[in-house]
């Protein structure tokens, strides 16, 4: 047999993948992985958003995941009345607002020394300030709570006439421990802007405050609203410190009002989905509000340097 009859023809043989082919098959296999994650992070706040608009007793008959025969948002109306979430609400923006505005301005300040400014032990500093996040939050919760007791405040700043029982308790708590990651993250994209920028304000006169506060800090606005967005839903959907701080229920925050969703001898979990849907929504809209400045923030940080 000869070779020409064992070859197969031109025409039969496969096409060779072109790399346009091949750049279309991995896009589609990053979008894949990607909805699979993004799928699997949404999940259960789909299936929250979806138990929350049933009858408890259709997904008790039927179960969580059949098809519904009854949606509505009594369940919504309800938690929000039955919990009080209007006050606790507002206590959750005392807390968190206050904080994230202490936690971007100190942050920033401490960045600007260490990464702008020629100090010595800088780097030390900066290790300092990011080793503080290592430190486990429940480790200090009971020196945390005898300290407290003991720090006195005014009568027109705490009702206990200590920390202890007052919203600056929680506060200063949440700046402490948020303020060494946006040290680390601002000192590193500080030292991407361009030393020519300082020089020339430097030249020109400039002090130290006008180089921090006219010059380094607008050039640093994605960095923080990113750092800002991030900062508010850790502080809004914090549980722990509200509770160990916090004698008086009026003061808890909103993350504690479910529990007032709660009965003793049974719960209504579709209610409890609700409730937890409501208290999720003020993170969503600051998200939604930032998400361009957020997104540009991510990115200048990741491509700079």
């Amino acid at each position: 047999m000869t070779a020409s009859a064992t070859t197969a023809p031109p025409a039969l043989r496969p096409a060779p993948a072109t790399p346009a082919r091949a750049r279309r098959r991995g896009r589609f296999g990053v979008h894949l992985f990607l909805f699979a994650v993004s799928f699997a992070f949404l999940a259960p706040l789909l299936l929250a958003v979806y138990a929350s608009l049933r009858p408890y007793e259709e997904t008790a008959k039927y179960g969580y995941f059949s098809l519904p025969r009854h949606l509505s948002f009594d369940y919504y109306q309800q938690a929000f009345a039955d919990s009080g979430m209007s006050k606790y609400f507002l206590n959750s923006l005392l807390i968190a607002v206050p904080g994230v505005l202490l936690t971007l301005f100190l942050a920033s300040f401490v960045a600007f020394a260490v990464s702008r400014v020629r100090i010595r032990g800088g780097i030390v500093l900066l290790m300092l300030f990011t080793a503080g996040n290592l430190l486990p939050q429940q480790v200090i919760v009971t020196p945390l709570y005898v300290l407290f007791n003991k720090i006195p405040l005014p009568y027109w700043m705490s009702d206990s006439l200590t920390m202890y029982d007052s919203l600056w308790a929680v506060i200063s708590v949440q700046v402490a421990f948020q303020l060494g990651f946006c040290v680390f993250v601002l000192a590193n994209f500080m030292r991407t802007l361009p030393r020519e920028i300082l020089e020339a304000a430097i030249v020109d006169g400039a002090g130290l405050w006008t180089q921090y506060w006219r010059v380094t800090l607008p050039l640093c606005r994605p960095a923080l609203a990113a750092l800002g967005t991030l900062q508010f839903t850790w502080m809004y959907n914090d549980f722990l410190w509200g509770l160990v701080f916090l004698s008086d229920g009026d003061k808890l925050p909103v993350t504690s009002a479910l529990n007032n969703l709660r009965g003793q001898f049974f719960t209504d979990y579709n209610l409890l989905a609700a409730g937890s849907v409501l208290v999720a929504l003020p993170t969503i809209v600051v998200f939604l509000l930032l998400q361009r400045h957020f997104i540009a923030g991510l990115t200048l940080g990741a491509s700079k340097g």
